[in-house]
């Protein structure tokens, strides 16, 4: 709900514990981006009335159509590049487009191509993405992303094949183990097992998440309203959350909101925060972690039949259509057996 008062403008973003906080000075909007309980660097945020752009043209046409699909590498300081793919489609001088990682998409970008030129930004609340590059009539691709944290540059080549590991590979259990135990509390305290009478004979969906994470939110808006149209064919969801901070009222407040958001109607529980190190030392059958969320489907033994790391949301197109698919073949296999 925006507040307005006198010359103030607050606009709460609770999905991220984040506020904007504003000043009225005329046709603009001159504040921050900042923490609900003031922890933290706060990003100064300007804003004008009546702009119809996100980046300020320059009148420069685009040389060519750069649509299409790049091998991206991110280069790392510490030497642990990582590969991507960008996915790009330009209609003049706008263009739209994510990477998609191992770990995840970068949700909806959108921006504008001058000459070789791209800028790209979104913003869903909780830290604004910004990237900036150049292509090449070769099929090349330059860039960086710009963050408060620093700058991450980048580099590619179209590759209409090209592709990232198989996500149903990169996480798996350790030898000897076919099953996860666990017993997580719920918001009120309430321990959480896959040996409880509600999870036996059920295919049983572990979501690795935590409400902070753009990745888990694109899931959390899939499997919500998934979970309410097939938990009467005996399939249940467990939403194993990590959180940033462990005391009980920031909890309660964070899980809270995002169940109300999504209508979650499946159990929440919370195992610590969201530390790789802390969630395979919480989980010890699996080999490692990589990415926040991480889908874990369990048969109705009880043991893991399928493990998924990442999350190809929406904005991946085909990507998201074929994860929906093979997600939902996986669940009807299961059910069968």
């Amino acid at each position: 709900v925006v507040k307005q008062t006198a010359d103030s403008i607050l606009v709460p973003i609770d999905q991220f514990d984040n506020i904007l906080a504003f000043k009225i000075a005329g046709d603009s909007l001159v504040g921050m981006l900042k923490k609900q309980d003031g922890s933290g660097k706060p990003l100064v945020v300007n804003a004008t009335r009546g702009n119809p752009y996100r980046f300020k043209p320059n009148g420069k046409n685009a040389v060519a159509d750069f649509s299409g699909k790049y091998d991206v590498t991110f280069k790392s300081p510490t030497g642990k590049d990582e590969n991507a793919v960008g996915l790009f489609k330009q209609n003049g001088n706008k263009i739209t487009g994510t990477f998609l990682r191992v770990t995840g998409d970068s949700r909806y970008l959108e921006g504008i191509v001058e000459g070789n030129d791209f800028y790209l930004s979104s913003f869903i609340g909780s830290s604004p993405s910004y990237y900036k590059g150049s292509f090449s009539k070769d099929g090349t691709i330059t860039g960086e992303t710009v963050s408060a944290r620093g700058n991450t540059p980048f580099t590619g080549k179209q590759n209409q094949n090209a592709a990232l590991p198989d996500a149903y590979k990169l996480t798996f259990l350790k030898d000897g183990y076919k099953t996860l135990d666990f017993s997580f509390p719920d918001v009120n305290g309430k321990k959480v097992s896959l040996s409880d009478e509600k999870f036996k004979n059920k295919v049983v969906i572990l979501t690795i998440t935590g409400t902070w994470c753009p990745n888990c939110v694109d899931e959390a808006s899939f499997i919500a309203p998934w979970y309410k149209k097939n938990r009467s064919r005996g399939v249940e969801v467990i939403g194993i959350h990590y959180e940033r901070q462990l005391d009980s009222a920031y909890v309660r407040k964070a899980l809270t909101r995002f169940r109300d958001k999504f209508d979650i109607q499946y159990d929440q529980v919370i195992a610590g925060t969201p530390d790789k190190k802390i969630v395979a030392e919480s989980l010890p059958a699996l080999n490692n972690f990589i990415s926040f969320p991480t889908t874990i489907i369990i048969n109705k033994k009880g043991e893991v039949a399928q493990i998924h790391t990442g999350y190809s949301g929406p904005a991946t197109g085909k990507y998201y259509t074929d994860f929906v698919k093979e997600f939902n073949t996986e669940i009807d296999a299961l059910l069968k057996e």
